[in-house]
């Protein structure tokens, strides 16, 4: 399979219309991804104060051969005391672009942009145990599956149970890590 020609960069203003579908249409937001309509206001209103981007987590733009096709999502993720942190990693990709195998690459590159430029040792990722397409897109990129977190996630009137996935430094040896802009 040839990878697909994937860039990951910072949202701009031009952009928010990706992030406004993805929250106005749930084929759009994907079927594993919506539980609802969210407030694209809000979304607005952080874009202005930071871009999108904390030190505690992001968004950024996957494009697809030249074309904006969804976006990456990140934010640190503690554990106990004291506090032990890592990435969680997410993903959504516009319909006309998934199955192509963007969405590996772009998660990928993200894993190893954030072990690159952070100084935190584990990236996280969960997928619902039915998104049978993302399973293998993340372990195309590397991670290892290491268990069902059940009853985690409450999307169409029900709870749902999900697959916890991770990426480690050590396994990231030998990666492309920047994002291209």
């Amino acid at each position: 399979m040839e990878t697909p020609d994937v860039v990951l960069r910072p949202v701009a203003a031009a952009d928010l219309w990706v992030l406004e579908r993805q929250a106005d249409d749930p084929e759009a937001g994907g079927l594993f991804n919506w539980s609802g309509y969210r407030d694209i206001a809000a979304t607005r209103r952080r874009f202005e104060e930071n871009r999108l981007i904390t030190a505690d987590g992001g968004c950024l733009i996957v494009q697809v051969a030249g074309a904006a096709a969804g976006n990456v999502v990140w934010s640190r993720h503690t554990y106990g005391v004291p506090i032990w942190a890592c990435w969680n990693i997410g993903i959504a990709l516009l319909p006309e672009f998934r199955g192509r195998g963007a969405g590996a690459v772009a998660q990928r590159m993200l894993a190893a942009y954030l072990l690159d430029t952070t100084p935190l040792e584990r990236v996280e990722a969960y997928t619902d145990v039915e998104n049978v397409a993302e399973q293998r897109s993340l372990a195309k990129a590397g991670f290892t599956r290491e268990g069902e977190i059940r009853s985690a996630q409450f999307r169409e009137g029900r709870w749902r149970s999900l697959y916890l996935y991770s990426l480690i430094r050590a396994e990231l040896a030998g990666a492309t890590a920047t994002p291209r802009t």
